[in-house]
């Protein structure tokens, strides 16, 4: 699970507890300017393939996190339950999306929103 900030012009993603060993990633800053998207999305972690873990962890149905690639993309994973999935698509980044669980999605959504339209 991750703790998802807006702070000074940039979204903060803290990647909580044993997470960090399995994500290889402790936490992630992107520029509001670089969210193409950012959406409530549980049917995307639903699924068993991910993508190639490069370095990561997926335990079907327990977690997946760390750096995937798929369909020619690189993604970010730190998802334990399904349902709580928040996929942010990004530009001129590392990553071309973030798929990342939170406490509450919608509240997520709704803050990168409010702060892209700032």
């Amino acid at each position: 699970m991750v703790d998802l900030s807006i702070f000074d012009g940039k979204q903060r993603l803290h990647v909580q507890g044993a997470d960090q060993l399995w994500a290889f990633k402790s936490s992630l800053e992107i520029p509001l300017a670089h969210i193409a998207e950012v959406r409530a999305d549980p049917a995307i972690a639903h699924g068993w393939w991910h993508g190639l873990r490069m370095p990561g962890t997926n335990i079907p149905g327990v977690i997946t996190a760390g750096t995937f690639y798929q369909d020619g993309k690189r993604l970010f994973w730190d998802v334990h339950n399904p349902d709580n999935t928040v996929v942010i698509e990004l530009k001129d980044e590392r990553y071309a999306e973030l798929i990342v669980e939170v406490v509450n999605p919608n509240a997520a959504v709704e803050l990168v929103k409010t702060a892209l339209t700032r």
